[in-house]
């Protein structure tokens, strides 16, 4: 996983604690690759081995029905390639991973006839990730109405009637 950098000729940069001196024109990266554990769950759902209830899925995405939802019409959407946290995505694959999450904003907001919505991203256990694997919680109305998250497991049937909705929207 790389973040690219540009820079002109006799340069110095201080990024991420680290000074960076260049001599001339070029594109350069560095790595931030947080090591990636593929047993998590998020891994074993895009290689089929846990159940999920979809919403969109690309040949880059997948967005579906978190378990045990904050509120009614709470989305995940994730990038199909391995990262653990923002700063580990591909800025390609970010890019894509957010017009996406875009997308299924706008059909989980009409389908849940929600006022507003909000969207929460969080990068390592320190911040509050539960799972390491990026991913975007797209829940309908504002996260201070939501309930806590982990909580109550949702009926599956329940949730395929409100994936639905979102599909259709």
């Amino acid at each position: 996983v790389y973040i690219l950098l540009h820079w002109t000729p006799h340069t110095s940069y201080n990024f991420h604690n680290t000074k960076i001196t260049q001599d001339k024109t070029m594109t350069d990266a560095i790595t931030f690759a947080t090591p990636y554990d593929d047993s998590n769950i998020f891994a074993k759902i895009l290689r089929g081995e846990i159940p999920s209830i979809s919403v969109f899925e690309n040949d880059d995405c997948l967005a579906f029905m978190d378990i045990m939802p904050q509120r009614e019409g709470h989305t995940l959407v994730i990038p199909k390639r391995p990262a653990v946290t923002f700063l580990d995505i591909e800025p390609d694959s970010l890019a894509n991973l957010i017009k996406h999450t875009q997308i299924v904003a706008r059909a989980v907001q009409k389908a849940m006839n929600a006022d507003g919505f909000s969207i929460v991203q969080l990068n390592g256990s320190k911040g509050g990730q539960t799972v390491p694997h990026i991913h975007f919680h797209i829940l309908p109305g504002s996260i201070l109405n939501a309930g806590a998250h982990g909580a109550i497991p949702s009926d599956p049937e329940h949730l395929a009637k409100v994936a639905e909705k979102i599909r259709n929207a």
